[in-house]
């Protein structure tokens, strides 16, 4: 009896993590370069192990979960902003840096001057090019050019060479990943290199950069919604599985006590 409570409870933990993915997916589903994350199941000889190591209740990494990141490319929007950019290709990256200069890999092109003229992410990482972060210089007010029309005068070629009022400022630096299913998620809609991670920089003639377009997110919320709805109905079986044994114990023990 005791066993069957705990295969009803570790069926339905994985069903709690996918419902989780799901949701996740969801929410993040109107969130520029967000690439939805999904669940496999191992083989079925490991699943099988770990459903004979009891150990008394369900643990979670008794799981034969792995879980993985979809790079597939979302749809191109376009939406006019010259510091909005999306690349060609689902390996690609734009790089990025936190300011203590830890860097990270990104699809998300939704890009910002900072109060200094930095190129920033939304939430205020660093867009690199190959000799460092960019800057722009921000003219003073006695200039009589407006810094809010600063950014409406950026122009980037295909190749990733941004300038500025026809003056060079930088070349974008853009990486491909070999295998991005290396690469451990960092935050929405960023990705730190690990150690198996095969990265190389792109030569200016191998960049496809697109300015003033947007990658949107892969998520399909239709798709995600039906997969939620299934998870929950499962998730709901493995309950009553445990209702029905956990009052099938109740009334063993109190047939024990009447009997004794």
């Amino acid at each position: 009896m005791l066993k069957e409570l705990y295969t009803a409870a570790l069926g339905m933990l994985p069903q709690q993590t996918r419902l989780e993915i799901t949701a996740n997916n969801i929410a993040n589903a109107n969130t520029a370069g967000f690439k939805r994350s999904g669940i496999f199941e191992q083989s079925l000889i490991e699943a099988r192990e770990n459903l004979l190591n009891v150990r008394g209740d369900a643990e979670t990494e008794d799981l034969p979960l792995r879980q993985y990141v979809d790079f597939r490319t979302g749809a191109l929007q376009k939406t006019g902003n010259p510091l909005d950019l999306a690349l060609d290709g689902e390996d690609t990256f734009f790089v990025v840096a936190d300011r203590d200069g830890t860097e990270h890999l990104t699809r998300a092109g939704q890009f910002t001057l900072d109060a200094r003229g930095f190129v920033v992410t939304g939430d205020g990482k660093l867009l690199l090019s190959t000799s460092g972060p960019i800057q722009i210089e921000i003219p003073t007010p006695n200039d009589g050019t407006p810094s809010d029309h600063l950014a409406r005068q950026i122009q980037l070629s295909p190749q990733g060479e941004l300038q500025l009022n026809g003056q060079f400022v930088a070349q974008l630096r853009v990486v491909r990943v070999a295998n991005p299913q290396t690469l451990e998620r960092s935050s929405a809609t960023c990705f730190l290199p690990t150690d198996d991670s095969d990265i190389r920089e792109l030569d200016p003639h191998d960049i496809r950069v697109q300015q003033g377009y947007l990658e949107a997110s892969n998520v399909n919320i239709i798709s995600e919604m039906v997969t939620m709805i299934q998870l929950q109905r499962m998730f709901e079986l493995g309950q009553k599985v445990i209702q029905t044994n956990d009052g099938t114990l109740d009334r063993s023990i109190d047939i024990g006590r009447f009997t004794a």
